[in-house]
């Protein structure tokens, strides 16, 4: 699946109304990172979308058109307020087909349920029929397993990038996360050989501290310098952390000519933070 030499940049997309209105937490997105971190990889970009079909299909078109992968939690259903398989086969300009690896885990999963109630198996039962549409996905879609419950999510590519659909219930979603990234991405894992280090920069302006990060940044490709200012640290007062991120070794001769940088500038610097 993956002709990548390097490692993509990896999205979240958090679908639901539920999720804007507040009458739920997400709990996708830490999770997605430490997912990811525990692999030496990182979160690049994460959109929230409510459940509307016109903003959903946009918002996953322009995920297909962009180089990279996409996590998508939410709306994979097949109750009326569902639209995550439907607006991801139009992003894609095909249509929705019925998955036969979809629907065997489905009857499967409705033959458990009925086998669990002492019932007999109806396949044909209007609500057994219904839930097939749970295994209707973009034409072209290939199955993600789902060890809790066996009905799947998929997986489709566009023209650049890569979007992996999971449930929006995380006993399901983070377990089939976990798998995709084991599945198709074991390569790109690096636990340990990325690092990032900053100083605390005491009573410093960012626009002065500029120039210096922009330096370092076009002299080590691959290397982030990141500054998180703030005004009322109950140790620091106003400061700020001003750090470097990447793989290991550019990290390590980044951050000492940060520090020279910083030196010239007759800063005046707190302790210095280490985060594998």
């Amino acid at each position: 699946m993956n002709p990548l030499t390097t490692a993509p940049e990896f999205g979240l997309i958090i679908v639901g109304d539920e999720i804007l209105s507040g009458k739920r937490q997400d709990k996708h997105m830490s999770k997605v990172i430490e997912l990811l971190s525990s692999r030496g990889l990182s979160l690049s970009h994460a959109d929230y979308v409510g459940d509307d079909p016109q903003r959903l299909t946009q918002t996953l078109q322009r995920a297909f058109t962009a180089p990279g992968v996409v996590f998508s939690c939410g709306g994979i259903g097949a109750t009326p307020d569902d639209h995550t398989r439907q607006s991801a086969a139009a992003a894609l300009g095909v249509p929705l087909a019925l998955h036969p690896d979809a629907e065997q885990l489905i009857r499967e999963r409705t033959r458990d349920v009925a086998l669990e109630q002492g019932l007999p198996y109806e396949p044909l039962r209007e609500d057994n029929v219904h839930r097939l549409n749970m295994g209707r996905f973009p034409q072209g879609a290939d199955i993600i397993p789902n060890p809790y419950n066996k009905i799947p999510g998929f997986t489709c590519r566009g023209p650049l990038g890569v979007v992996h659909f999971v449930p929006g219930f995380p006993v399901m979603a983070w377990p089939m996360l976990d798998w995709v990234l084991d599945r198709f991405y074991a390569e790109f894992a690096n636990t340990g050989q990325r690092l990032e280090k900053s100083v605390i920069v005491m009573g410093s302006m960012e626009a002065t501290l500029t120039p210096l990060m922009e330096a370092i940044e076009a002299k080590f490709p691959g290397v982030k310098v990141f500054s998180l200012p703030s005004v009322d640290h109950p140790e620091y007062g106003r400061h700020i952390e001003l750090g470097v991120k990447g793989p290991v070794a550019a990290v390590e001769s980044a951050f000492v000519q940060l520090l020279s940088g910083l030196s010239q500038f007759g800063a005046k610097l707190g302790p210095e933070l280490v985060r594998l």
